[in-house]
């Protein structure tokens, strides 16, 4: 019997708006579940008690906290896309920064094609790689 490790994104009142931007640049990307906070529990109402979402067929969860914490994402812990084309790399590249850091510009660097490493606007981290 084999456990099933899925990456867990938590945020701070923003996962939905996240999940809706990350699905809308992938293929074969969607949200699959999003249970909401109601009135009377922990979190803000509607927003995100847990969802679960898929990106190129590779399901995260999320969460909007209901607590806040002195801490956020970190570039230690990054999503690796594989890009099948200057023009994707070059897309995502300029989609996920937008509002974001750009950790390492997009580049040839020893052994690497094509690279670029970034935290977008919600502060995840991303490196982007040509095939």
């Amino acid at each position: 019997m084999g456990n099933k490790i899925t990456t867990f994104l938590m945020f701070e009142g923003n996962a939905e708006e996240a999940m809706n931007f990350y699905v809308s640049l992938f293929n074969d990307s969607r949200i699959v579940s999003i249970n909401r906070y109601a009135s009377g529990e922990p979190g803000n109402e509607g927003s995100v008690k847990h969802a679960v979402f898929s990106l190129s067929g590779q399901q995260y969860m999320a969460i909007d906290s209901a607590v806040k914490h002195g801490f956020t994402f970190t570039p230690s812990m990054s999503l690796f896309v594989d890009c099948d084309s200057d023009q994707e790399i070059d897309t995502l590249f300029e989609k996920l920064t937008g509002g974001g850091n750009v950790l390492m510009p997009l580049n040839a660097y020893p052994g690497l094609k094509k690279f670029g490493w970034l935290s977008d606007r919600f502060g995840l981290s991303w490196q982007l790689n040509l095939k």
